[in-house]
């Protein structure tokens, strides 16, 4: 399976791991164990397989900040090494388990599934919403059986939104398709920026803010990291009030965090969260807006689901559109880095 390997994915959200427990998981095809040790409580991740006979280790227990395989009770440190073997005083040279560098940020855990020399944390995409008092957010991680590109492409173009989203973030179809949009690169990636002025509030965004009036700026700015974590801010204030020059306080704001971890060549863990500016006053907000996320995505999860369906039975290729140009661009980046890591 072809995937970027020298590059940071998210395994799980960090409370999805608590102290003493651990967490089973396939990631870029591989079986992976993360738990969390019970008295440091620091995340560690494994292999997801003992070096004795094969059991995987999920089907063992935590013991301290160790894994103890539930077949025949060889226990693994957070550095894949065999600690002890029962019966016995002489631990094998050759018992060890992979195992994987992790890192804990913004409320993620982060898991580099490459050459582990070649990790840097530095280079994991920062997400301070999370910790910021301003915003209110929500989380969660959904399966998708569709390949994680399909995601990433579905995010990067917007102009679906008129037509999937009717419900939520929707708005008038014809407005989106004809958004003023703009595609540069940036250092990690690529950025789409699309603007539409004068135009008719989303459902998601009356329910969720006050506008003076009928008509609102609207703009969505969509930052691509490679190789599949996209960060989206969007927002509206009163029409003509000088939000293409930065005048942004007031009317509605939203920061969505998607990112998404290959589980195979069909499947991903979608891991998302979406954070609204809170309104002075206003009382918390976050069941609104979980309410509407969850019909908002599981809209997207329906759309690249069938389109995995459809893609298997005949691929590619497909025509391309003038708002491909951000997804094209994002695709590229990644098949480079992929043939990049193939070469010998």
């Amino acid at each position: 399976m072809a995937f970027v390997r020298q590059s940071w994915y998210v395994a799980a959200w960090a409370d999805e791991i608590k102290p003493g427990e651990k967490l089973a998981r396939t990631l870029l095809g591989e079986p992976v164990l993360l738990y969390r040790g019970a008295e440091s409580g620091q995340v560690a991740a494994l292999e997801d397989r003992c070096c004795h006979r094969g059991l995987p280790l999920s089907h063992g227990c935590v013991r301290g900040d160790q894994v103890q395989c539930g077949y025949h009770g060889l226990v693994f440190d957070a550095r894949g090494q065999c600690t002890m073997v029962p019966g016995q005083a002489l631990i094998p040279p050759a018992a060890k388990v992979k195992r994987y560098v992790v890192a804990e940020q913004d409320h993620l855990v982060w898991i580099w599934m490459g050459d582990e020399a070649r990790a840097d944390a530095a280079q994991i995409p920062r997400h301070p919403w999370h910790d910021d008092p301003a915003w209110e957010w929500v989380k969660d991680r959904y399966p998708v059986a569709a390949n994680y590109q399909l995601i990433t492409d579905n995010l990067m173009d917007l102009t679906h939104v008129g037509y999937v989203h009717g419900r939520t973030i929707g708005g008038t179809p014809q407005a989106h398709s004809e958004a003023e949009t703009h595609t540069v690169p940036t250092d990690l990636g690529v950025r789409v920026e699309r603007w539409m002025m004068d135009s008719v509030p989303p459902p998601a965004y009356t329910a969720a803010a006050k506008f003076n009036t009928a008509l609102v700026d609207r703009w969505m700015e969509i930052d691509f990291f490679t190789p599949a974590t996209v960060r989206i801010h969007t927002g509206a204030v009163d029409a003509g009030s000088g939000a293409r020059e930065g005048k942004r306080e007031g009317g509605f704001a939203f920061i969505g965090f998607n990112t998404m971890t290959p589980e195979s060549e069909t499947t991903s863990h979608y891991f998302w969260s979406g954070a609204n500016k809170r309104q002075p006053g206003a009382p918390d907000g976050r069941e609104r807006l979980r309410q509407s996320l969850e019909v908002t995505f599981g809209e997207d999860k329906v759309v690249v689901e069938a389109q995995q369906v459809s893609l298997s039975r005949k691929p590619e290729p497909l025509g391309m559109i003038a708002s491909d140009a951000g997804m094209m661009r994002a695709r590229r980046l990644v098949a480079a880095r992929i043939e990049q890591e193939q070469k010998p």
